[in-house]
Order: structure tokens, then C-alpha cells, then sequence
């Protein structure tokens, strides 16, 4: 029982600290109140706009940013995407 306890808090420690770090994306508007730390582009690997944004709020994380806002994207076979990174 005791070890149920501990796999189940592991889990819930990890959902919740998995979407606190997840970047979110803004407005340009709402950036200006933040530190611009860089920009980011995704891989040729998105299929989806989703995909896309998803790539962007990781690479985002890996950045050091809470914060992005896309700049520039484009749909033809794939899905690229770039965004400036803020913190």
C-alpha cells in the first residue's frame, strides 16, 4: 500500500510539473510586457499546426522562456514556425 502511495504521488508530481513548464504562447501585445531571450524555429518534423506549436512551447522551455509569440509560419507538405521567446 505504501508503495501505491508513492507511484501515485510520483504521477501527480509529474502531470503537474509537466504542464508548469509548457511554454504559452501570447499576443504581441501582452510580450511587451515580458524580456525577449531569443527565437526559436521548429524542425521539418511537424505535420500540424498543433504539432508546431507544441515543437515551439518545447523548444521555448529548453530556452529558458515562459513565453512565446510566432512570428512567421508556413503550410506546404509541412509545417515550419518561428517564434520570439520571452521571459
Amino acid at each position: 500500500m505504501k508503495a501505491f502511495k508513492l507511484i501515485t504521488t510520483a504521477v501527480l508530481v509529474s502531470a503537474v510539473s509537466f504542464g508548469a513548464i509548457a511554454a504559452e504562447e501570447i499576443t504581441k501585445e501582452e510580450a511587451a510586457k515580458y524580456t525577449k531571450i531569443g527565437t526559436v524555429t521548429t524542425t521539418a518534423e511537424a505535420t500540424s499546426p498543433m504539432d508546431a506549436k507544441e515543437e515551439l512551447s518545447k523548444l521555448a522551455d529548453e530556452k529558458g522562456g515562459k513565453y512565446y509569440v510566432i512570428i512567421a509560419g508556413r503550410e506546404h507538405g509541412r509545417v515550419s514556425a518561428v517564434a520570439d521567446v520571452y521571459k
